[in-house]
């Protein structure tokens, strides 16, 4: 079964629909989670619980899940608060497009829909950073309405239940109608709940515990002894690398600059230290001196190599090499970035940093003790 195989896909028969979704229901009963979004039906709440939840583990999302509606418990005051306040409590769980969409579907929520959140599917479709795996979440939980789901944990179950001959990706619609037909009408709530645990604690991606899955006999991947090998996944090619230069930029009053990054592309809205990408051939120190002059149209000179951190990316890593640097001459423009401002090292708490950044942060907080 390599990757160029067919798309097989093995059918459910209509007499195993029943016995599959009660068996799922009650191992669920007996075995699904106690999540703290699993404790209201408020729309809002399990919006927030869908939106952290994509790409990020349980486990990190729970103390964030708490804060946020610790500081944000209805649309309303979502919708009404800074968009720096938003990314400073979203700081840390990264795919920070998910905040500021967020904060802009809470404001529409309140302009459209009266601070309510919409309970019809094409509503809720239409508001950003929303798919229809996370709109059947939300739909499904808050409402009890039938709308399937396909998360990345639902994907691994439904290939193994099918046997599925090529990589999830490449059988969207496929295991969207499997999802569908599996759907229990009557408690639509509680099947897919139970479906995503399934995949979480038991059909694991690797050693699933095959011995506890209420669905096994049932299983073809079980069944033909292909559960270690499914779902198939797509080779992957090596991450790019880039090594990118950083200043650490003091004033004469003992403030560092910090530019705050464009809204569009990756990490929107938050703050960075200036830097780029070095060329090839260029050294460290050339390359931080080169890009502050394009970047902010100032003079500096590089100092002492302050830490290097090394940062992985969904599609990319990077090595960022941090210099302290001396401001020379000439007023920082945002030339390349939304704003730029000289802050003291007790302010720049209060501004959203990326992951990466922190650590450039942790270092100065080190060295002035």
């Amino acid at each position: 079964m390599g990757s160029k195989a067919a798309l097989t896909i093995r059918t459910v028969p209509k007499s195993a629909m029943q016995p599959l979704r009660d068996s799922l229901i009650n191992w669920y009963h007996q075995w699904g989670r106690d999540l703290p979004w699993r404790q209201t039906l408020d729309p809002y709440a399990i919006w927030i619980s869908e939106i952290m939840l994509q790409q990020t583990q349980v486990k990190t999302v729970i103390p964030y899940y708490q804060q946020w509606l610790k500081t944000f418990p209805t649309v309303q005051m979502l919708a009404v608060a800074d968009q720096q306040q938003v990314l400073k409590l979203w700081q840390g769980l990264g795919y920070y497009a998910r905040a500021r969409n967020l904060h802009r579907a809470a404001q529409i929520i309140a302009e459209e829909w009266g601070g309510q959140f919409p309970d019809r599917l094409n509503a809720v479709l239409q508001l950003p950073g929303i798919g229809k795996t996370t709109a059947g979440g939300i739909l499904s939980a808050a409402f009890n309405q039938s709308v399937p789901i396909l998360d990345g944990n639902v994907k691994r179950v439904l290939a193994r239940l099918t046997a599925l001959s090529v990589p999830p990706k490449r059988a969207l619609s496929e295991l969207w109608q499997v999802s569908e037909q599996m759907l229990d009408l009557k408690h639509p709530r509680l099947f897919n709940q139970a479906l995503m645990d399934l995949g979480a604690t038991v059909c694991l991606p690797k050693q699933p515990s095959c011995e506890r899955c209420p669905w096994s006999e049932y299983c073809q991947a079980y069944l033909l002894n292909l559960q270690s090998k499914l779902p198939m996944s797509e080779p992957r090619s090596p991450l790019p690398h880039k090594q990118i230069g950083v200043a650490v930029i003091w004033n004469d009053q003992n403030q560092v600059l910090i530019d705050k990054r464009p809204q569009k592309g990756l990490l929107g809205g938050l703050w960075e230290f200036p830097g780029g990408k070095v060329e090839a051939g260029e050294s460290i120190p050339d390359c931080i001196q080169r890009e502050i002059k394009e970047e902010l149209g100032i003079e500096i000179n590089v100092g002492d190599h302050l830490i290097t951190v090394d940062h992985a990316y969904t599609h990319f890593k990077v090595t960022l090499t941090v210099h302290h640097c001396r401001h020379l001459d000439g007023e920082p423009k945002p030339l390349e970035c939304d704003e730029v401002r000289w802050v003291s090292l007790s302010e720049i708490e209060t501004y959203p940093f990326p992951s990466a950044n922190q650590q450039i942060i942790d270092a100065l907080h080190q060295q002035a003790l």
